[in-house]
């Protein structure tokens, strides 16, 4: 088994709901937002080369513009540090998931390198800094680890899905402990992040889920075409360096989940 894909046993078939049915009219609207969300995209492309310049707020409004060109409403509820090496992690269930991470702080996201094929988003991905990892060379383990504790301590922010693979929502996976090491070699807190989606009559749906043998067109056309979609993101207390005594804690830290507010709040909404 790879070291970063555990199995996950979500489909699909057993998992995702199907959007209800799609009447004629809705077509011409899921396509206009599938076309935005490419025209964003490709600006961003366009605007890489001057990524040192351009302001972080104006990255966390534009990963917000593409989740709501999906047609998502976004409720984001807490706040990271603003500068400073920091490891974000959050659970994972949808493609949705990295720009939502990317408008809590602008961050050198954890990809598998299979991303950096991927159209349009393979390129962005490519030009902003993304550490891809190859997760089927367990030897190459320690290197990685290695690379992600070199770029916290330069003050970069490093995003990752430490559960290795997406699941639907309703179950989920363990954090692995891997990229956890990074922060305890580069001592520097860890901000846990939860992510969920429930339609606007507030159900919890499975519809964004991108999971097991899934298309990305299928899921970006299902999203498009679900109606009342929100993405609910939850921005945890920071784990400060030193928080916890080894990386399995500090990984069950980040995972349990939490009652207290954050230490400092802030709601957004995109309507």
């Amino acid at each position: 088994m790879s070291a970063w894909l555990p199995t996950a046993p979500c489909t699909p078939r057993a998992c995702v709901e199907a959007s209800a049915a799609v009447r004629t009219r809705a077509v011409p609207r899921a396509v206009l937002r599938l076309g935005a969300v490419l025209l964003l995209l490709l600006a961003g492309i366009a605007l890489t080369p001057f990524g040192a310049r351009i302001q972080p707020s104006l990255i966390r409004r534009w990963c917000r513009w593409i989740v709501r060109a999906a047609g998502v409403r976004v409720r984001i509820t807490g706040a990271a540090p603003p500068t400073g090496g920091l490891l974000l992690v959050a659970n994972h269930i949808s493609w949705l998931d990295v720009p939502l991470l990317a408008a809590v702080r602008p961050a050198r996201m954890l990809a598998k390198t299979e991303v950096r094929h991927w159209p349009v988003a393979g390129a962005l991905a490519a030009r902003g800094g993304t550490l891809f990892i190859d997760r089927d060379r367990l030897r190459a383990l320690p290197e990685t680890v290695a690379r992600i504790a070199g770029a916290l301590r330069e003050g970069a922010a490093v995003a990752a899905f430490p559960e290795g693979s997406t699941w639907c929502g309703r179950a989920q996976g363990t954090f692995r402990r891997a990229v956890f090491q990074a922060a305890l070699d580069a001592g520097v807190p860890v901000q846990p992040v939860r992510i969920g989606y429930r339609l606007s009559g507030g159900t919890a749906t499975t519809a964004p889920a991108y999971v097991g043998e899934d298309t990305l067109l299928a899921s970006l056309w299902r999203v498009a075409t679900t109606r009342g979609l929100i993405a609910e993101v939850e921005v945890r207390n920071p784990i400060p360096p030193g928080g916890s005594a080894d990386r399995r804690a500090l990984a069950r830290a980040a995972q349990q989940p939490e009652t207290a507010a954050p230490a400092w709040t802030r709601t957004v909404l995109v309507a």
